[in-house]
């Protein structure tokens, strides 16, 4: 499904090249459910970005699912990253000035979903997050954990086969931490690949392959034992 080849990532002053990523080499295959684990500022949310296609490699090949994202056309991996690809951050990121049922909306009006199936589709997300009576509220209004299940909501309301989440837990009391980890595990058993980025052992012990990155390398890269 991805097949990350000798990526770097750096930037480059008058007299210096500092590496973000350095020879990276990755391969994940549908229905994995990885984990990126490192250090602060070792890399792996420009490794998330570089796979949601969110950011560019300086260096090195990208395939999804054979595509050769490293010489594809902006328009072109906006179209993979929209159709393929479901989203999760730490800070949120939902649009203050939507509703909640709103929110959860934006991903199939740009996929030009009909009105009839955004519907039921995001219905079945408020039901599955327990959130129906709170659709019309805004995210100023919804805890820390609430925006956070309606950033899930909205990632994966479009069926993308691939789901990325960096820190989805790092802003969470450990309950819904523990919930939150226990949509992705049920998201992966029905067969939604996940590349999650977190700091907490615990939540990489639900995937099945953890993958350490430290100063822009991997260093390690091994089944979780189960």
């Amino acid at each position: 499904m991805i097949q990350l080849r000798d990526i770097d990532k750096f930037t480059d002053s008058r007299f210096q090249r500092t590496f973000i990523l350095k020879g990276i080499h990755l391969d994940v295959e549908p229905g994995e459910f990885l984990t990126i684990m490192g250090p602060s500022g070792a890399g792996k949310s420009t490794l998330m970005n570089i796979i949601g296609m969110l950011d560019e490699p300086s260096a090195g090949e990208y395939f999804f699912y054979d595509q050769p994202v490293h010489k594809l056309r902006e328009k072109q991996k906006s179209e993979l990253h929209k159709n393929h690809i479901g989203f999760i951050f730490q800070a949120y990121h939902l649009i203050d000035e939507l509703t909640v049922y709103e929110n959860i909306e934006t991903p199939l009006l740009y996929k030009g979903v009909s009105s009839n199936e955004r519907k039921s589709l995001v219905a079945e997300m408020l039901d599955r997050f327990n959130m129906v009576a709170k659709k019309d509220l805004f995210p100023e209004q919804l805890s820390g954990g609430q925006q956070q299940l309606v950033g899930i909501a909205r990632a994966i309301v479009g069926e993308p086969k691939m789901l990325l989440a960096d820190e989805p837990t790092g802003n969470l009391h450990s309950d819904q931490g523990k919930h939150i980890m226990d949509i992705f595990q049920k998201l992966n058993e029905e067969g939604m690949t996940i590349i999650q980025v977190t700091h907490s052992e615990e939540n990489a012990q639900r995937g099945k392959r953890i993958v350490r990155v430290v100063d822009g390398a991997i260093v390690s890269d091994e089944k979780v034992k189960g």
